[in-house]
């Protein structure tokens, strides 16, 4: 960088020398950040814990029921399930010798979508011995 002393003629210096201005920001700026408290942001997440007194229900060696409520929610033998741990029971009566019955009860409000897509789940698991039971309560709507 060249300096300029100014003019020969005694004329004042026009540039204003913005170095100290730079060096005392930037002392300025790391003061501040070595002030600033540490952020300790922690998100605290609720993990399953394995109970070892909480049994899965069992599937039953003569008959197991798969029921449906009106909002959708798919039970196995009266316990809340979701379709892939539908489909590991399912895998587990076929492989019993005799295969246990299956019986198929969905709620008449219950929307097509889940029955159908309970029933895709049973179809591709093998089932051979499969009842819909309760449907003496659709004879009313035909």
């Amino acid at each position: 960088m060249s300096m300029s002393g100014g003019t020969d003629d005694g004329e004042p210096m026009m540039e204003m020398n913005t170095t100290p201005l730079i060096d005392v920001m930037l002392v300025l700026l790391i003061m501040f950040i070595i002030t600033i408290p540490v952020q300790t942001h922690a998100v605290k997440v609720d993990l399953p814990q394995n109970n070892p007194n909480q049994v899965q229900p069992p599937v039953e060696p003569d008959k197991n029921t798969i029921s449906i409520d009106p909002t959708g929610v798919v039970t196995w033998n009266g316990t809340q399930v979701d379709d892939l741990t539908l489909r590991q029971f399912l895998d587990q009566t076929t492989q019993l010798n005799p295969e246990p019955e299956l019986h198929f009860q969905p709620d008449p409000k219950a929307r097509y979508e889940v029955v159908d897509r309970v029933l895709a789940v049973v179809k591709r698991s093998g089932v051979s011995k499969l009842g819909f039971v309760g449907n003496e309560q659709y004879a009313r709507d035909f």
